[in-house]
C-alpha cells in the first residue's frame, strides 16, 4: 500500500510513522508549510525545529521526505475565512477548515492523489459498517480530535488512516521514549498555526483596525464600559474586558452598532442555552436515519472538549435543531455543532451554528 504520512514534528505524528513502519508499511513523509511569513507582519509557523525533527524521523525509518508548500491555498481558504468570520461577528474555526480544505483538500489534489492512503497523527479512528467508512472517536476521549474533522467528506474519510487513534496519549509518549524519538517530550502545539508568534489580537488589529464601542449590560441596558472593536471579543469570554466588579461575560454582540453585551456574575443565566440551530449540515458518510419523522437521540459537541453532551436532533426544513439535555455555555454563531451517534462512537457530520 502506498501511504502519504503527514508529519509535523510533534510526538503524535512521529509515533504515527513508527507504527506504520512496525506494521510493514513504507510511507512517504510530507511536511506541509502553511505559515504566512511572506505576508506582512507574519512570522513563519513551520519552525526550523519542526522540519529538523521531521527530517530526522524520515532518515531514522528510511522514508522518502518531501517539504511541500500550501502557503497561498492556506491564505485563500483558511486565513481569509477567519478574518471574514470575525468581521461579521462570528466565531470561526480555522483548524476545522484547515483539515477539510488544506490537509485533505489541497494536499490531496496536488500530492495525495498519487497515494492509496493518507496517514495523520490525529486522535481519531475509522469504522467500517456495511462496506462504508465512518469517522469514529479515539480511544482517548480527552485527546479525541474528531470535532476538528467534522467537516470532512466521504471521499476524504475513506482515504484516511489514524495509526494512533487506538492509543492513550500516555501510551504514545511511552512509545516515543522507547523508540528514542526526538519529539518524545515536546509539548503539544497550542493556538492557531498560521499566526506563528503573533498575538491573536495583534493579527486581528492588523486587518480590521480598532473602533471604539460600548459595553452594555444585557439585562439592564446600562453602559458599563468601552471596547476597541467587537472583533476582539468572543461569546463566553471573561478575561480582557477591563471591567470592575466582575466577573463579566460576553453574551451577545451587535456588529452593526459595534456593541458588546455582557452579563455579571459567576453563573449568569444569559451565558447558557439548550437550543442550538445548525445550518448547512453535512453528513461525513451518509444519513444514517433516512426519514426524519421523529427526533433522534444523539450526542454532540460545539467546541473541542473531552465531554459529549446528550440531546435530541430534529430537522426543520433546512435547519438541524439540537435540544440539549443540559445547559451549554457560550453558544456562538459561526461555531460548528458536530453530531455523534447516541453512543458517542460515530462522528456523523456537522453544521454551522446560527442565532
Amino acid at each position: 500500500m502506498n501511504i502519504a504520512a503527514l508529519v509535523s514534528g510533534g510526538v503524535d505524528s512521529s509515533v504515527m510513522v513508527h507504527l506504520l513502519k512496525e506494521a510493514g508499511y513504507d510511507p512517504t513523509i510530507f511536511y506541509i508549510q502553511i505559515g504566512m511569513e511572506e505576508k506582512d507582519g507574519f512570522v513563519d509557523c513551520p519552525s526550523e525545529e519542526d522540519i529538523e525533527i521531521t527530517s530526522f524521523i524520515a532518515k531514522k525509518y528510511g522514508c522518502r521526505f518531501e517539504i511541500v508548500s500550501l502557503h497561498e491555498e492556506y491564505w485563500e481558504n483558511v486565513v481569509s475565512y477567519t478574518i471574514d468570520a470575525v468581521k461579521r461577528g462570528l466565531t470561526p474555526n480555522p483548524d476545522m477548515m484547515c483539515n477539510k480544505l488544506i490537509k485533505f483538500g489541497s494536499f490531496e489534489q496536488k500530492w495525495g492523489k498519487e497515494f492509496d492512503k493518507i496517514a495523520t497523527g490525529h486522535y481519531a479512528t475509522t469504522t467500517i459498517i456495511n462496506d462504508k467508512t465512518y469517522l469514529s472517536t479515539a480511544a482517548d476521549h480527552v485527546k479525541d480530535q474528531t470535532y476538528f474533522l467534522g467537516q470532512i467528506n466521504y471521499l476524504q474519510v475513506s482515504k484516511l488512516m489514524f495509526p494512533i487513534g487506538h492509543l492513550q496519549k500516555k501510551e504514545v509518549r511511552e512509545i516515543a521514549v522507547a523508540a528514542q524519538l526526538p519529539s518524545a517530550q515536546r509539548k503539544d502545539s497550542q493556538g492557531i498555526c498560521f499566526l506563528g508568534k503573533i498575538n491573536y489580537n495583534d493579527f486581528i488589529r492588523r486587518y480590521l483596525g480598532e473602533k471604539e464601542g460600548l459595553i452594555v449590560e444585557l439585562e439592564t441596558g446600562r453602559i458599563v464600559g468601552k471596547h476597541k472593536g467587537y472583533w476582539f471579543h468572543t461569546i463566553g469570554q471573561r478575561k480582557g474586558l477591563g471591567l470592575s466588579g466582575g466577573p463579566w461575560f460576553v453574551v451577545k454582540k451587535n456588529p452593526e452598532e459595534n456593541i458588546l453585551y455582557v452579563s455579571n456574575g459567576y453563573d449568569p443565566e444569559t451565558q447558557y442555552g439548550k437550543t442550538i440551530n445548525l445550518r448547512g449540515f453535512q453528513y461525513i458518510t451518509e444519513d444514517i436515519w433516512g426519514d426524519f419523522q421523529d427526533e433522534k437521540e444523539i450526542t454532540f459537541k460545539i467546541r473541542h472538549t473531552p465531554e459529549f453532551t446528550r440531546g435530541k436532533l430534529k430537522k426543520i426544513n433546512d435547519i438541524f435543531r439540537i435540544q440539549s439535555e443540559e445547559k451549554i455555555q457560550g453558544i456562538a454563531a459561526g461555531q460548528f455543532g458536530v453530531i455523534y451517534d447516541s453512543d458517542s462512537r460515530l462522528c456523523l457530520g456537522s453544521g454551522m451554528i446560527i442565532e
